[in-house]
């Protein structure tokens, strides 16, 4: 039970909630016993565990403390591995995505797409994705993360326009918070995380949010040499495990990208 990060992320939570009727007191969100009357527990309970204090909460609690604090599926995971237990399971998705769609990335040939590790490493990319992206299979060690290079490699923004990097940075730590949840390893994401709190101030910063959310369907933009801004949709689609997903993007307003697999310009390099 990780009671310091529990602490912070209940209080976060408590503080996100607005009450069901106005108040005129100064501090955000719920109050403890609010909380604790929602989730059926002693408000005494509730607050050692903001506290830092008190016994490790049961599965059924756990299960209480997010429907009271309206958690969704994925704070909900995060929730539960903090205080030390497994997470419910999925219940199935209505579209859930048969094995042979792994092979649609090789299929796709009028839209970027890659594969990645929840840690956004890239595994493979199809041709448009190259031209639009550059390689980005080419990086070791910690700088295989597409989350790390963001926030320590200053030239990682260059393809991105200037007014996409404070959403991309929000969604990049949420998305690592969930991601360290998903790995029956952890190690790798704790030496990560550990690293970028330490020499990211934004990082530090957007971590103490306490928000945690895996990217399923995203907005961004880059700058290419052949063909200047593109404004993307991105649709993500998990493997059955949840360890890898892919990544397949649209541009928005019609454009065709195929021509930059023949363009004349380089992909865009990280400079």
């Amino acid at each position: 039970m990780r009671r310091e990060e529990l602490a912070d992320f209940l209080r976060s939570r408590r503080a996100a909630l607005a009450p069901a009727r106005r108040t005129t007191r100064r501090t955000p969100g719920l109050r403890r016993e609010d909380v604790a009357e929602r989730a059926y527990i002693s408000i005494d309970y509730y607050t050692r565990l903001e506290q830092r204090r008190g016994p490790r909460p049961s599965p059924e609690v756990t299960s209480a403390l997010s429907q009271a604090l309206e958690l969704t599926v994925d704070e909900r995971d995060h929730l539960f591995h903090l205080i030390g237990h497994n997470p419910p399971p999925q219940a199935p998705a209505l579209h859930d995505v048969d094995p042979g769609l792994r092979r649609v990335l090789h299929a796709l040939d009028g839209n970027p797409a890659m594969i990645i590790s929840n840690l956004a490493q890239a595994l493979q990319q199809n041709r448009l994705c190259l031209a639009l992206f550059g390689d980005l299979t080419r990086y070791t060690g910690l700088d295989r993360s597409g989350y790390f290079r963001w926030f320590m490699m200053p030239q990682e923004r260059s393809i991105y326009p200037e007014d996409v990097h404070a959403a991309q940075s929000a969604t990049f730590v949420a998305s690592v918070r969930a991601a360290a949840d998903l790995e029956p390893d952890p190690t790798e994401a704790e030496h990560m995380i550990a690293t970028l709190r330490a020499r990211s101030s934004e990082f530090r910063r957007l971590w103490e949010n306490h928000d945690v959310r895996l990217c399923r369907q995203e907005t961004t933009s880059l700058l290419h040499p052949a063909v200047g801004r593109v404004d993307l949709d991105c649709e993500v689609v998990f493997s059955h495990d949840r360890r890898q997903r892919m990544l397949v993007f649209t541009a928005r307003d019609g454009v065709d990208l195929r021509p930059l697999i023949t363009a004349d310009a380089d992909p865009p390099a990280h400079r």
